[in-house]
């Protein structure tokens, strides 16, 4: 004979919705989850593009500014520069240059055996 829903407990009337409503809800989450991950790849995607761009702008002006430098220094811009400032100055003669030779350092002195480091203090033994 079948019995009646009236005798059933509640968790076995409620498991049925239950189990439906956690399906539901890991459906859900992970249709929520991955939304959120693709839009993060895509931000993460758009700031990468504007920082190449960005890198590339001051590469560029780097190497303008890098042979703006070049130019100024160049003996020919010095001399221009030096005329249209009234500075006076004219290049060295030979003759009022001194060339130094750099000193060649001391060999290193070697001591003898008999010589020993005790406490940091040298002392030579008999």
């Amino acid at each position: 004979m079948a019995r009646n829903r009236k005798y059933q407990t509640t968790a076995t009337r409620f498991a049925p919705a239950l189990r439906a409503f956690l399906l539901c809800a890991l459906i859900g989450g992970s249709g929520v989850g991955y939304v959120w991950q693709k839009s993060r790849i895509d931000g993460l995607s758009k700031q990468i593009k504007d920082r190449e761009q960005k890198l590339g702008a001051l590469e560029a002006s780097n190497e303008k500014l890098r042979k703006q430098l070049a130019t100024l220094r160049s003996p020919a811009q010095l001399d221009r520069r030096v005329k249209e400032l009234n500075l006076g100055l004219a290049p060295v003669l030979p003759n009022k240059v001194w060339r130094l030779t750099e000193p060649v350092p001391d060999p290193p002195v070697e001591l003898p055996a008999s010589v020993q480091y005790a406490s940091g203090a040298a002392t030579a033994t008999p």
